[in-house]
């Protein structure tokens, strides 16, 4: 009886250590993440509102063109550079640092409106240091996530990642307009500078684990080595080079099916701001929701072949827009929906994949690197897309994009390098990719 008694108690006591130990990642993480979540809000809104002031007053599709080039080139180009660094540098510092950078870009364009002496290249100015202050910031969340979350959640908060997107995708646009009408615009960019308190507060209390591997690179005294070495480790990691192929085409495809919605509401649907307002909230309902299920279910126990799944429902979706006809908006409206629902289940997995598999010490340069190959592809995408919309309409991006997806879908499957990318039991080269992923 003295013993049973004995094996109950320890039974219990590892049971209370298994659940406080579980207690105690989700209130460090969660404290991060909702504070990360709430200044990715207040960002969009500021987005939304520097975007709308500079139509307003410029009536200029040049000047839109170009802010929007400004935002994207930091990340397309700088990533790499961007993530090496922040592999090398605490984590926890460049997230406190990158926010504050950015609140105080605020401060200058907020005296500048309220002087009265604001110029378009201070809008300019301050949309290229969030850019490059919201790489480094990207950079370094992704790759702390693997170091505070189990391996085994790590699916389910990259789903909570995408149905935060969703959330910001739907709650931005209309909130900011509504701000625009309430109040001045040097008002609004104070939410901003709120929301980035409320993202340092919880890291001033919060430590994020800094793990260098023994074979690691990372501390290498030439950062062009450690650029270097990001590219060689997708090179040599079986299927990396394919996956994020994959992941590159995919974002090809679907940023003008999203990103150009307005004109197929015009051209096929024939319908007004009502329906084009009805498609851009289904597209961040569908992001919302599917990053929802993907943070409940987790995705199949393969998960590429939950992303290879969402990419041919994608591309289905895509081509049943295509055969849409005028009068059929509510088809076309559910194919929309589902095209986005798809998508958090498509790059969830993946994310979750790189930083279940490769070292912390290394997963700055890995993200970054990928994040830059499909940010690249997206201003050569919407010239195309653009093209195609104005010359042989939009119907034939969404026949063509939907076939794409299936097939490149379909193909993946066939190619075990793809299926089994990332899996320790499974890859193809028959060697648990976790022990030796700190090695180049």
């Amino acid at each position: 009886m003295d013993i049973e008694y004995e094996l109950n108690n320890k039974c219990e006591e590892m049971s209370n250590m298994k659940e406080n130990h579980v207690t105690r990642w989700k209130v460090r993480f969660f404290s991060l993440w909702t504070g990360q979540a709430l200044s990715l809000i207040s960002s969009e809104l500021v987005q939304f509102s520097l975007i709308w002031w500079l139509t307003d007053t410029t009536n200029s599709a040049f000047v839109l063109a170009i802010s929007t080039m400004i935002a994207l080139l930091p990340k397309a180009i700088l990533g790499p550079l961007i993530g090496a660094l922040s592999d090398r540098w605490n984590r926890r510092v460049v997230l406190i640092v990158s926010d504050i950078i950015i609140a105080l870009s605020l401060v200058f364009l907020i005296f500048s409106f309220s002087t009265g002496n604001i110029q378009i290249w201070h809008i300019y100015i301050v949309i290229l240091i969030r850019a490059i202050g919201g790489t480094f910031h990207m950079s370094a969340m992704l790759a702390s996530t693997s170091l505070m979350v189990p391996q085994k959640y790590l699916s389910r908060v990259a789903g909570l990642n995408q149905m935060m997107n969703g959330v910001v995708m739907v709650v931005g646009p209309p909130l900011g307009a509504l701000l625009i009408n309430l109040m001045s615009i040097s008002n609004i960019l104070v939410f901003d500078i709120v929301g980035a308190i409320l993202a340092v507060v919880p890291l001033l209390f919060i430590t994020i684990p800094q793990q260098r591997s023994k074979t690691s690179p990372a501390i290498s005294n030439s950062i062009w080595k450690n650029v270097r070495e990001g590219f060689r480790y997708i090179k040599k990691w079986s299927g990396a080079v394919e996956v994020l192929t994959i992941s590159t085409l995919i974002n090809f495809i679907m940023r003008p099916a999203f990103s150009l919605i307005a004109i197929l509401v015009i051209n096929q649907f024939k319908g007004t701001e009502v329906e084009f307002g009805l498609m851009g909230a289904a597209i961040g309902a569908g992001f919302f929701l599917g990053g929802m299920v993907l943070s409940f279910w987790g995705g199949f126990s393969r998960k590429m072949q939950t992303s290879l799944t969402a990419i041919v429902g994608a591309g289905v979706a895509l081509f049943v827009v295509s055969l849409a006809p005028p009068n059929a908006f509510i088809l076309g409206l559910g194919a929309i929906f589902t095209a986005s629902f798809m998508m958090p289940l498509c790059m969830g997995p993946i994310e979750a994949l790189i930083q279940s598999s490769v070292d912390p010490s290394l997963q700055g340069r890995i993200f970054s690197i990928m994040n830059s190959a499909s940010t690249l592809i997206s201003p050569l995408s919407l010239a195309i897309g653009g093209l195609i919309f104005d010359s042989l309409g939009s119907q034939i991006w969404y026949l063509c994009g939907g076939i794409s997806a299936m097939i490149i879908g379909i193909i993946g499957f066939t190619q075990m390098k793809i299926l089994n990318f990332g899996d320790p039991q499974l890859s193809s080269c028959g060697v648990r990719e976790i022990k030796t992923r700190g090695s180049i």
